[in-house]
């Protein structure tokens, strides 16, 4: 059993969401936590002076009130958004907070991912932790 746990969830995360917290705590001891993180992708360099001042943290601090709404009165369960690349975030957040378990989805592979890789793939290869990778 795992006790200190990170899902994963895309801002459109929808009905994944349930999945994935299913699992999560499925695989949770006694007294275990599960972190929900969504990463908010950054903006390349070479577009930011399109966005008006601030909109990147704006949107950050947004999806952080959504998930703190939505998971409000759950005690095991703690929320975070942060800017970053999606899965090089995970990799860090997990390592650094001590999480022993990723619990993350992911599509069907496809064309693009021989090329560029998903990011439950990167997140596989790299984990130092056990990675529960859902479908």
């Amino acid at each position: 059993m795992y006790t200190n746990i990170l899902v994963p969830l895309a801002p459109d995360h929808g009905a994944v969401k349930d999945k994935s917290l299913d699992v999560a705590r499925k695989l949770m001891g006694p007294g275990g936590r599960i972190t929900v993180l969504t990463v908010v992708e950054t903006v390349p360099a070479y577009l930011t002076h399109y966005l008006e001042a601030g909109r990147e943290e704006a949107n950050r601090r947004q999806i952080a009130q959504e998930l703190a709404a939505e998971f409000a009165g759950t005690p095991e369960i703690a929320v975070a958004a942060v800017l970053g690349h999606p899965a090089q975030t995970i990799l860090d957040l997990a390592e650094r907070d001590g999480h022993d378990c990723i619990v993350i989805a992911s599509h069907k592979p496809g064309l693009q991912d021989l090329f560029l890789g998903s990011t439950a793939a990167r997140v596989v290869r790299h984990a130092q932790c056990g990675v529960h990778v859902l479908r």
